[in-house]
């Protein structure tokens, strides 16, 4: 038999190595193991190994609760666990309903696929979470991008969509504490904007849930019941657990639980993460003084950042140390890691070019000694490696 001669088939994942080279060292990322003292975590109340919380997964086991729901929540994986969960959340954060998701990113991604209309506009905030721009982009809803934390040029925005023929309801998305910068959004301002737009705003409170408001309710707490205001609720940093809650009105809940497919068509999160939520949601309420050590400790870090005559834009417990070059960021937080203080190196995508920069997070897994130490430690190498 004659065996004809072919080229030889080129690599199937040789594109893919290309683009990895592409990126160089300054931008190539890797996975590396959790080591040195914890300044990079969203662990903010110190809830992720709380002795609390523990006890009451344990409990939960014996007590037979599954560890998984075994089927999506509109099948048999709806469970007892999640439906006290939701009952319990509503109430802690003064709404009407909470829908439990598996975690935030695909909780941002479905409530943008399934809400917003094909006629409708979302206007998102130019820094907020990769999952909402996601999510945008797989709406059937056209959107724009707002200067960051500017309410003229969210106005702005709707003006011009509204002049440009635009007749559906605008969506206006954005972060109530922002992961990256560590500043606050103006929300007293976007709630005035949405009501004069008879627009709906979506807040993310990833950061702000179990630190801000009272109890931990998070900054939106005041707006809550207003048929206007979708608030995301993420499960997986201050409350020490995983997931999202979306807390709404009624008649949005009920029309995700109808249109939704990444809910509809997603397995259940486990029955045993709403136990563990529904017990962070009690240790803010029966243990405030978490809440306030983690204020004292951000106010403290923020008065030493000053003493030492390193700068940071934020005054809450995101930290960002802006250094500028990708390569820069690296050895900096390289050289801190060696010296067994956990902080990560940010660079683009995640942030603008430009502005690489150290996340340092402040969480109750650190006291004032630590902090010193740490800020003793960055002040020296920013010398060294400037």
């Amino acid at each position: 038999m004659q065996v004809r001669n072919e080229a030889k088939p080129r690599a199937k994942v040789g594109g893919y190595v290309a683009a990895l080279h592409a990126l160089k060292d300054d931008r190539l990322r890797a996975l590396g193991p959790r080591g040195g003292i914890d300044f990079t975590s969203n662990d903010y109340l110190a809830l992720a190994s709380a002795p609390r919380m523990k006890n009451a997964i344990c409990a939960a086991l014996e007590a037979g609760t599954p560890v998984g729901a075994g089927g999506s929540r509109l099948l048999r994986g709806n469970c007892e666990e999640h439906e006290a969960l939701e009952a319990e959340a509503a109430q802690f954060f003064g709404t009407e309903t909470a829908l439990f998701f598996g975690g935030g990113y695909v909780a941002n991604v479905a409530v943008l696929t399934t809400l917003p209309q094909r006629d409708d506009l979302l206007v998102l905030d130019s820094l907020v979470h990769a999952s909402i721009h996601e999510g945008a982009r797989a709406s059937r809803a056209d959107f724009r991008i707002s200067e960051h934390n500017d309410p003229l040029s969210v106005e702005d925005t709707i003006r011009e969509w509204r002049t440009n023929g635009g007749v559906g309801r605008v969506w206006i998305v954005v972060e109530s504490l922002y992961s990256m910068d560590g500043d606050f959004a103006p929300l007293k301002d976007l709630v005035v904007i949405t009501d004069r737009y008879d627009a709906f705003l979506m807040v993310d409170e990833a950061h702000a849930t179990g630190v801000y408001g009272e109890r931990g309710r998070g900054l939106t707490a005041p707006y809550e019941r207003r048929e206007n205001v979708l608030v995301l609720h993420t499960c997986g940093k201050a409350l020490g657990a995983a997931g999202a809650l979306v807390t709404t009105v009624r008649a949005l809940r009920d029309f995700l639980v109808n249109r939704c497919r990444p809910f509809i068509f997603a397995t259940a999160p486990s029955p045993l993460m709403a136990v563990a939520v529904r017990e962070a949601l009690l240790i803010l309420q029966e243990e405030p003084e978490r809440q306030k050590r983690l204020a004292d400790l951000v106010a403290f870090t923020h008065r030493e950042l000053r003493v030492r005559g390193l700068k940071s834009p934020s005054d809450s417990q995101i930290v960002p140390y802006i250094v500028g070059e990708n390569a820069r960021a690296i050895r900096l937080a390289s050289a801190l890691q060696a010296r067994s203080f956990d902080i990560r190196g940010i660079r683009p995508p995640t942030v603008p070019a430009g502005t690489a920069r150290l996340r340092i997070s402040l969480t109750l897994n650190v006291g004032e000694d630590d902090v010193r130490a740490m800020l003793d430690a960055l002040a020296e190498e920013t010398r060294l490696k400037s």
